[in-house]
């Protein structure tokens, strides 16, 4: 047998190169903690490591303050807090989960929380923290999750059973800077009680107007939307650069708005039997949505201050460059309106262009100013009439929609692919093939594909 020979030297370079090895590929460090109460789970928490998991065990535990959360994990090695078993460990009471600065790399996962509302929460300072696969059904007014740090994750939770004011989830920010790269998917938010008319019940509500100016770089995706009547608004945009796509909003009397803010995207998204979406602010894209049995499809804002002028950020700042592309209305009572407003200012260099109008009411019904506005290439079949369209901005053709289970989508044999110019290159993909059209990654949520319990 064949003898290596290893100095002493050689030795202790090999014992340190396994000892750096061990330690980053085998977290030995890290501990399970599994805990019983709240105030043991708060020791925990307090004396928590990168990589460790504390569990709380299955029951319902009674809050008298907060869970503070104020330690780092790391991208490799996470402090996880969870529920020994996905939605059986139940916090009420008067306090929930509060991640304080400069709490990073933390995931909430797997709790029920009954606690007093706006109780729940990440504070500005925090982030790379997630919340996932919880249940929220807090008590009285306020929100069940508000997100204030960046870089945080919230998915697969459900909001449910509202009936209070507040929102099941508001984005906040720290000074006049909202929340950043947020990335919020596959939420289940159901069963929102009308407020009977009182303004501050969304059921979520991204950012405030002091807010508005800032950038977000958010995404809002794969979220569904069920019987939420909180208040006129659904989801209220209160901030720029926010994409929200691939979401379904159905059975809703509550109105999706771009509320304040600028450069908002908003596309391959589902309205079913909700008033659709209204649109303050510039620069936005809406494109590649399906609207059906709308009242009404898409509104265009008419403003009342025009806040690149100096007005007030609080105002309903007027419309400038929004494109409208690609869309798909069927069946809508109302499709694309402005309503009137006492001295309005209406909205300017609006582009509606290569959208699918098809039965319904009017294709268009203006009703304040329009200035500078582009109407292309959109194609009306079957509609009451044509409205504020111009003749030159639309043809009367069968747009040869295909019919399934939950509604229609545009074939590949169809005369706004055949027609389209390309004219705006800004738009996403649309309702079919993966150039404009895309139902592969695009389809109508049910609430098995989102929420606590949905497979992933």
């Amino acid at each position: 047998m064949k003898m290596i020979k290893i100095n002493l030297q050689s030795a202790k370079k090999l014992n340190l190169l396994l000892l750096v090895m061990l330690f980053w590929h085998n977290p030995v460090f890290a501990d399970i903690i599994k805990v019983t109460s709240i105030d043991a789970l708060q020791n925990g928490i307090n004396n928590a490591k990168p990589g460790d998991i504390l569990i709380l065990a299955n029951g319902t535990y009674t809050t008298t303050q907060d869970i503070t959360v104020d330690r780092k994990g790391t991208p490799g090695q996470p402090i996880t807090i969870c529920a020994e078993t996905i939605g059986k460990a139940e916090i009420s009471g008067l306090g929930g989960f509060n991640l304080v600065n400069p709490a990073a790399h933390i995931i909430i996962k797997g709790f029920k929380f009954t606690d007093k509302s706006s109780r729940d929460r990440t504070g500005g300072g925090t982030s790379f923290c997630r919340w996932t696969q919880n249940i929220f059904e807090n008590s009285g007014n306020g929100e069940d999750l508000t997100i204030a740090g960046s870089d945080h994750e919230i998915d697969y939770n459900t909001f449910q059973h509202k009936n209070a004011m507040g929102r099941f989830l508001a984005i906040r920010g720290t000074g006049s800077q909202i929340a950043e790269r947020l990335h919020i998917h596959h939420n289940y938010f159901n069963d929102y009680i009308s407020q009977n008319g009182k303004n501050g019940a969304e059921t979520l509500q991204f950012g405030l107007s002091g807010f508005s100016m800032s950038s977000s770089n958010s995404v809002v995706e794969y979220n569904l939307f069920e019987q939420c009547a909180g208040e006129t608004e659904l989801i209220s945009v209160k901030a720029s650069a926010v994409t929200l796509r691939y979401n379904t909003i159905r059975n809703c009397p509550a109105q999706f708005t771009l509320r304040h803010g600028n450069k908002n995207i908003v596309y391959n998204n589902y309205f079913i039997n909700t008033p659709g979406i209204r649109i303050f602010g510039d620069d936005h894209l809406i494109s590649s949505n399906y609207f059906e049995n709308c009242k009404p499809a898409i509104t265009i804002g008419n403003g009342d201050g025009e806040v690149a002028d100096g007005a007030k950020l609080t105002v309903h700042d007027r419309p400038d460059r929004v494109v409208i592309s690609y869309n798909t209305l069927v069946n809508n009572q109302q499709n694309f309106v402005m309503t009137a407003r006492k001295d309005g200012m209406g909205a300017t260099y609006t582009i509606f262009a290569n959208n699918i109008i098809q039965g319904g009411g009017p294709a268009s019904t203006i009703k304040g100013p329009y200035t500078n506005a582009k109407w292309e290439n959109n194609i009306l079949f079957n509609v009451k009439d044509a409205g504020s369209i111009p003749s030159d901005g639309y043809i009367t053709a069968d747009p040869k929609l295909v019919k399934t289970a939950w509604g229609y989508y545009v074939g590949n044999d169809n005369p706004v692919i055949k027609n389209s110019k390309f004219y705006y290159p800004s738009v996403r993909s649309d309702l079919d093939d993966q150039t404009k059209y895309d139902s592969k990654a695009n389809y109508v949520l049910t609430p098995e594909d989102v929420g606590f319990n949905a497979t992933k």
